[in-house]
């Protein structure tokens, strides 16, 4: 069987999950409230309206309610295989427990590309009636938002790969969901420290943060930093995943 086959298996299992429905929870309610409580304060003449708007929405969003949202799609694809011993039967096909493990990580990411998207959109739709109710003429502006969304997809994905490699190590839905929950929680906290670039579950909110820092600083220089990040980042997305491929079905395979 190759991979793409595999591949498109995985994601006929995942369509059959409440995984879609799932991912428009979390966009709804941060862009809703945020775009709310931010449009009252404008005025016809008010600018960067856009900007404000999308840091007010995405910082809860990028810190909390992503993550969180993306902890429940690891466990329901995972749960996909240990309901009924169906990881036995998946292992039991001509098929590498590592490609099984990549394609079911790629689902995952697939998802979160999705749940980006729908915020991008959702954002922008809430926007344009924020602005257009309050007289606000600003032009939309696109890069800026598809730069921000993409930049979020991107850091988020050493999160992502940490957290399929929590689910692979913990196989009890409860255990590995509150753990990684427990990892969440005190991204914020660590995101101000030095700490922050070890630790994959604040990445999306530090970047956030970082474009808070230079909307209100207003400098020619940006808060975030890609160097020494994007290296530390790539490692810790590599041994996360490499655990997490090693480690699949392993338990099984015995």
């Amino acid at each position: 069987m190759s991979f793409l086959e595999l591949l498109k298996i995985e994601f006929m299992k995942a369509k059959r999950s409440k995984i879609v429905p799932l991912i428009f929870i979390a966009p709804l309610l941060v862009v809703a409230s945020g775009v709310a409580n931010l449009s009252s304060y404008f005025t016809p003449e008010y600018t960067n309206a856009w900007p404000a708007m999308f840091i007010q929405s995405a910082l809860v969003y990028a810190y909390y309610l992503l993550p969180f949202s993306m902890i429940v799609v690891c466990v329901m694809i995972a749960g996909r295989e240990t309901g009924n011993n169906g990881i036995l039967k998946m292992l039991a096909l001509p098929v590498s427990r590592y490609s099984l493990s990549i394609a079911k990580f790629c689902v995952l990411a697939f998802y979160l590309f999705m749940e980006m998207a729908v915020f991008l959109a959702v954002f922008v739709a809430a926007g344009t009636v924020a602005t257009r109710t309050m007289g606000v003429t600003e032009t939309l502006p696109v890069l800026y938002l598809v730069k921000w969304c993409a930049g979020l997809f991107l850091t988020m994905l050493p999160c992502v790969g940490t957290m399929w490699a929590v689910t692979v190590l913990f196989e009890k839905p409860l255990l590995s969901l509150g753990l990684n929950l427990l990892l969440v929680i005190p991204g914020v906290l660590v995101a101000n420290t030095p700490l922050w670039i070890a630790y994959p579950y604040c990445y999306s909110g530090y970047l956030v943060s970082c474009s808070l820092h230079d909307f209100t600083v207003e400098s020619g220089t940006t808060a975030f930093t890609l160097f020494p990040f994007l290296l530390v980042a790539l490692l810790v997305f590599a041994l996360v995943i490499a655990v997490a491929v090693i480690k699949f079905g392993k338990k099984e395979m015995r």
